[in-house]
């Protein structure tokens, strides 16, 4: 049976006047389709994981969709029951921004069939929308090598992260190359976050000789070694460079503006967002690498690497 035009627009405006509100529930009984879209993060209160979750919000938004977050905390038991509650809510399709190496969160919901996509961390064989994190940490090397940096550490975050493999991983590689390989103590992997990066820096306070620059893998992994170092009694950007991972927006308002490489983590979430769309309609998709960008601040371009030992001096 046909419906009028004219019977359609007073069946509109009646809805506006009594305010209608379109029953997602009711809907996704009779459509199959819950129009819910699950983000799985470690922790929304990270900067750059809000910053990308903001992109996927608003790209399902303007599908048509709504995004629903859990915090998984990097525990394998919080991350299967947050899983199994977004997929209570009968979910079209989940991002997984929480990836690690010890995973099996991927590995289920290809076995049930429910389309999904990483982001920000990757996995070999499982879609991704990532920024090339190797490109990342070979960036932040080059820098400090240009500017003569020969004794460097690292804040290696979490190993069994992407984000902190690839990145400590590009970083040494480029000073591999270079003859000048980073030793493993000078390596510190606690984690991610304020807290663990002052662990990583008292650790590499105390490991040998002290380093002229330390690349943390993640801004507030930064903030935390620059509070260790701080207690050390080191001063950055004047006698040890500092280089962090993301660029989140408190990075250029330290008091010591911190050098970082940034990540469109925005375009992350809303391309993130789209590839699942497309996962869900059934067409074939691939993984996506962001290119990652070097930005200069105060915490590196304060510094002067002294002789050959590595040592430095304040700039005069």
């Amino acid at each position: 049976m046909r419906i009028s035009s004219a019977t359609v627009a007073r069946v509109r405006e009646a809805a506006r006047t009594l305010d209608y509100q379109r029953d997602s529930a009711a809907a996704a009984l009779r459509t199959g389709s819950s129009r819910l879209i699950g983000v799985l993060v470690h922790r929304l209160t990270d900067l750059a994981l809000s910053t990308m979750y903001a992109g996927v919000d608003l790209a399902a938004a303007a599908a048509g969709y709504s995004a629903v977050v859990a915090n998984g905390l990097d525990d394998p038991v919080v991350r299967r029951g947050r899983l199994d509650a977004l997929l209570a809510r009968r979910i079209d399709g989940v991002i997984l921004a929480d990836a690690r190496l010890d995973d099996t969160l991927a590995e289920r919901l290809q076995e049930l069939g429910v389309p999904y996509v990483l982001a920000m961390r990757t996995l070999p064989r499982h879609i991704s929308v990532s920024t090339d994190d190797l490109e990342g940490g070979r960036l932040a090397a080059r820098h400090l090598l240009e500017l003569g940096h020969r004794r460097v550490a690292v804040a290696a975050g979490d190993p069994l992260a992407s984000t902190g493999r690839d990145r400590t991983a590009g970083f040494r590689e480029v000073f591999a190359d270079a003859g000048l390989p980073v030793a493993e103590d000078q390596v510190a992997a606690t984690g991610f976050g304020v807290a663990a990066g002052h662990q990583a820096g008292d650790l590499l306070c105390r490991s040998g000789p002290a380093p002229s620059a330390v690349f943390a893998v993640d801004d507030l992994t930064a903030v935390g070694v620059l509070g260790a170092l701080r207690d050390a009694g080191r001063t950055v950007g004047s006698d040890v460079a500092l280089v962090g991972y993301n660029d989140v927006e408190l990075a250029a308002d330290l008091p010591v503006p911190l050098t970082s490489v940034r990540s469109d983590r925005e375009q992350m979430g809303r391309l993130a967002l789209e590839v699942l769309l497309d996962r869900i309609a059934g067409r074939d998709v691939a993984s996506v690498l962001l290119p990652p960008v070097l930005v200069p601040r105060a915490s590196t371009l304060g510094v002067e690497p002294g002789g050959p030992d590595g040592s430095v001096r304040r700039d005069r």
